[in-house]
């Protein structure tokens, strides 16, 4: 997964409409203005932009570095969900407020290597015990030992192989790719803390016949 920023293409979507709305405020001084010097009328032009730009970064920086960014998905791990050089949408400030959930599509930084951003799905809470046997995922808690239906997102062929156990900590997080034979997961890194979880795939932008809205897994626990 690479992180890219839009914040610049943003602000040059905004500018025709926010110039446009200044021009319609100045309408009023259109004598005035073409009575002005050329020079006067360079200065004004670059104040008047000088003041779109400032409007136009108070709008999308918070946005951007608070509420959602986009991201770019590389590789198969996540496949059939996501495809390489899909477009997507992070949600930044659920996670504010709630805890992650069973099911969430999320991007974190790698453990091992934090410059790096990853996307994988949830599967263990923390203080749970997960356990890969037979190609199944069993998730214990409260004592009970509970099969996980993943036939929502999973290919039929695709196997859980291995068989590991992992008993989560209390800000631990067990995620696995949709893609299981070709997917770096908690398998293989152990599992996610909670700080290092960026957010949750909301959005996909891309490709236009692809456009996605995602909603929560019902696994009936």
């Amino acid at each position: 997964m690479k992180k890219f920023s839009l914040t610049l293409l943003s602000l040059l979507a905004l500018l025709p409409l926010l110039i446009n709305i200044n021009k319609n405020k100045m309408s009023k001084k259109d004598c005035y203005f073409e009575s002005q010097s050329p020079t006067k009328r360079i200065l004004q032009f670059v104040w008047d932009l000088f003041k779109v730009v400032c409007i136009s970064l108070a709008i999308i920086i918070p946005v951007r570095y608070f509420l959602i960014q986009p991201f770019y998905v590389k590789g198969a791990s996540m496949e059939p969900s996501f495809y390489d050089h899909e477009y997507l949408i992070i949600n930044e400030i659920t996670y504010r407020f709630n805890n992650p959930e069973r099911g969430d599509i999320v991007v974190f930084k790698y453990p091992k290597d934090p410059s790096q951003y990853f996307i994988k799905r949830i599967v263990g809470l923390p203080g749970e015990k997960i356990e890969i046997v037979d190609e199944h995922i069993y998730v214990y808690d409260n004592n009970q030992k509970i099969v996980l239906d993943e036939s929502s997102y999973l290919q039929e062929e695709s196997k859980n192989f291995g068989s590991s156990s992992w008993t989560l900590g209390a800000d631990e997080y067990y995620v696995l790719g949709d893609n299981r034979d070709y997917s770096l997961d908690s398998r293989s890194f152990g599992p996610v803390y909670r700080d290092l979880i960026v957010g949750k795939v909301w959005f996909r932008g891309w490709p236009f016949w692809r456009l996605t809205i995602f909603e929560d897994v019902d696994y009936g626990i």
